[in-house]
């Protein structure tokens, strides 16, 4: 049995729940986020304030879809009530963030400017303070949507491991190597 996909979902208030034959639609304060799901392998049923998801049979396909259809719906439900937040931070000298509606104008030490459109359902900031980094704040309910933007934005300028430069993740740990030795004896 999957560890995780036996485990109920549980559902705050506030949230709305809509199971229709092979999919499911999550509604809350944040929106509305809907999810397809294979009828055929696992059956999705609310109970007692909870969702569970239970699988039919015990077959390869079956067991691997339980515990994955358990995490997308329990992502949904936390997405609608709390939402999701990526902070990224741009490390390198002439680094600079700004966001105009829902473009992004990175700056990242290129000969030109980076201008990259974010989807409606993601809210973007920029945040840009004297001797700190500047920080790109992502927020939004849904949590697919908000790594494919991140990684994304971070592809643009991978942290390099000499000096440490590029997008990161708020405190992610880059690995960093010596470089060259000084000169020869």
């Amino acid at each position: 049995m999957s560890r995780i996909g036996k485990m109920p979902i549980a559902i705050p208030a506030g949230v709305e729940i809509n199971i229709n034959i092979n999919s499911i639609v999550v509604k809350g304060k944040l929106g509305t986020l809907t999810q397809a799901f294979d009828h055929n392998a696992v059956e999705v049923k609310v109970e007692n304030n909870q969702i569970l998801v239970q699988r039919f049979n015990d077959s390869k396909d079956a067991r691997s879809k339980h515990g994955l259809y358990r995490a997308l719906i329990n992502n949904m439900v936390k997405g609608v009530s709390e939402g999701f937040k990526s902070v990224q931070e741009l490390v390198g000298v002439g680094y600079r963030a700004v966001t105009q509606e829902q473009v992004l104008d990175l700056s990242l030490g290129q000969s030109h400017h980076i201008y990259f459109q974010i989807p409606a359902e993601v809210k973007v900031e920029t945040i840009s303070e004297k001797g700190k980094n500047p920080l790109v704040v992502l927020t939004t309910a849904d949590k697919q949507l908000l790594g494919q933007i991140s990684s994304k934005i971070r592809s643009l300028r991978k942290p390099e491991p000499y000096k440490g430069k590029g997008v990161r993740y708020q405190n992610e740990v880059v690995r960093r190597k010596a470089g060259k030795s000084a000169g020869k004896k």
